[in-house]
C-alpha cells in the first residue's frame, strides 16, 4: 500500500485509564485506507530526549467520520508527549504502515481476538472490520488487575467480551489461556497481540487446538519502512523486518519454540 506522511489535526485527547491515552485525529482531506493490523510513526516534537518516531498501532479507522484512533501506552518521553496534545494541536504521522491480519474467505470461520494491555489496540479495528463482514468477533482480553484494563465498553459494541484478571477483579482469575470459554466454544482463527510471553502461550494453545494463528509482534520499529534493522525477528525463512514483513506473522513462519 501507499505511504503518506501527513499532518493530523487532534479532534480529542482522552485519558484510558492512569497509563494510556486515545488520540482521536483527523485530516483536512480524506485520509487514506488503512487495514487492521498496520501502524503509524508519529513525529514527536519539541521533546529534545527523543530523536526518533515512535510505532503506534492503528486502534481504529472510521472511515465515514474520517477519524483516526491511536491507543497510546504511556511508557516514555514520546508518548508522555503525545498525551499533552490537545484539540486543534497538528502530529506528524507516517500511515499506513506495515501488513495487516489475513481477514477469513470462510463465511463460516468463528474468529478469537485476543489480547493483552495495551496489545488490545490492534484489535478492536480488526474486530470492526470482521463485523463488517458479516463475522461475530470474541474477544478474550487479560491484564493483570482490573485498572489495566482498556476500551471495553468499545470491544463490547463489536462482539462478545471475555475478560480475565491476575488476581480475579474483573472476570476470570488467571492468564488468558486459561479462561473457561477457551474449553467450552470451538474456534477456527486466532488472533494475538500483547506481551511476548502471553503470546507464545496463546500460539502454543492454537497450536495444541489445530487453530491458525496470527500474532502482532510488538519489536522496536523506530523506521517502520526496514532500514534500521532495529526489530528483526527470527523466523524460519531468516531474519526479517518485523515493521516491513509485519508486524503480522503466522506463528508457522516464526521460530518460536512451541
Amino acid at each position: 500500500m501507499k505511504k503518506y506522511i501527513l499532518d493530523l489535526t487532534v479532534r480529542e485527547t482522552v485519558a484510558v485509564g492512569k497509563q494510556a491515552v486515545l488520540l482521536r485525529l483527523t485530516a483536512d482531506g480524506q485520509l487514506p485506507e488503512m487495514l487492521p493490523g498496520q501502524f503509524v510513526e508519529v513525529r514527536v516534537d519539541q521533546t529534545p530526549t527523543v530523536m526518533l518516531r515512535r510505532p503506534i498501532s492503528i486502534h481504529y479507522y472510521n472511515k465515514e467520520d474520517n477519524e483516526l484512533g491511536l491507543l497510546v501506552q504511556l511508557v516514555g518521553d514520546g508518548t508522555r508527549w503525545m498525551a499533552t496534545l490537545k484539540a486543534g494541536d497538528t502530529v506528524n504521522l507516517v500511515l499506513p504502515l506495515g501488513n495487516g491480519f489475513t481477514l477469513p474467505a470462510d463465511a463460516s470461520v468463528r474468529p478469537l481476538l485476543v489480547g493483552g494491555g495495551v496489545g488490545v489496540a490492534p484489535l478492536l479495528y480488526l474486530g470492526m472490520k470482521l463485523r463488517e463482514m458479516g463475522f461475530t468477533p470474541t474477544f478474550l482480553l487479560g491484564s493483570r488487575t482490573e485498572n489495566e484494563l482498556m476500551q471495553i465498553a468499545e470491544f463490547e459494541k463489536v462482539g462478545r467480551v471475555f475478560i480475565t484478571t491476575e488476581n480475579g477483579a474483573v472476570g476470570e482469575q488467571g492468564y488468558v489461556t486459561q479462561h473457561s470459554v477457551l474449553a467450552k466454544e470451538q474456534f477456527d482463527q486466532v488472533y494475538t497481540c500483547g506481551p511476548k510471553p502471553m503470546m507464545v502461550a496463546v500460539a502454543r494453545w492454537a497450536k495444541g487446538a489445530g487453530v491458525a494463528c496470527e500474532v502482532s509482534l510488538e519489536n522496536k520499529m523506530a523506521c517502520g519502512v526496514g532500514a534500521c534493522l532495529c526489530c528483526v525477528e527470527d523466523t524460519k525463512e531468516g531474519n526479517v523486518c518485523v515493521c516491513k514483513e509485519g508486524p503480522v506473522f503466522s506463528i508457522d513462519k516464526l521460530s518460536w519454540q512451541i
